[in-house]
């Protein structure tokens, strides 16, 4: 027989949902998920830093593929830094054109302004994300298949 729902005697909240959705925040790489049910609304959230969050997502999946990788340079915020290249859609990151091929680029890869860096699948659509400037890419901040937000640092080039 399935256990009931634990909840708070004061507050009247699931603590078995809220459980549940921060795993699925954590196995999916979301930063928060919301969901309402019978005229409740739960909502989980974490504060993430790309960084941070690549990590522990490598770690739990074995080693990266050699399509993307993280530096270990001195940290750096991409959200603040000139040569963040940001994600234009959301959609779904892969670092090179097909599974198995060469990446685009790699960390220490000398690119040129409009080269691609990366692909975006967005609603079955495959859309090339160039590169703004040209430089040299220090840090690469996604992992390959990884979804991505609207706005999300996926690199930087100095």
């Amino acid at each position: 027989m399935a256990k009931p729902p634990q909840k708070s005697s004061k507050s009247g909240i699931d603590r078995d949902l809220i459980k549940e959705l921060a795993k699925l925040l954590e196995e999916t790489g979301l930063t928060e998920i919301e969901i309402g049910h019978e005229g409740q609304r739960v909502r989980v959230a974490r504060n993430v830093t790309v960084a941070a969050m690549a990590a522990p997502a490598s770690a739990a999946r074995g080693p990266a593929p050699a399509a993307v990788g993280i530096t270990s340079i001195a940290p750096i915020d991409p959200a603040k830094h000139p040569g963040a290249v940001i994600s234009p859609m959301v959609g779904t990151a892969y670092g090179s054109p097909e599974p198995g091929a060469k990446p685009y680029v790699e960390v220490g890869s000398t690119i040129k302004a409009g080269q691609t860096l990366l692909i975006i699948e967005a609603m079955k659509t495959m859309n090339q994300i160039p590169a703004p400037r040209s430089g040299k890419v220090i840090q690469i901040l996604f992992e390959d298949g990884q979804p991505v937000e609207f706005g999300e640092p996926l690199m930087i080039i100095e």
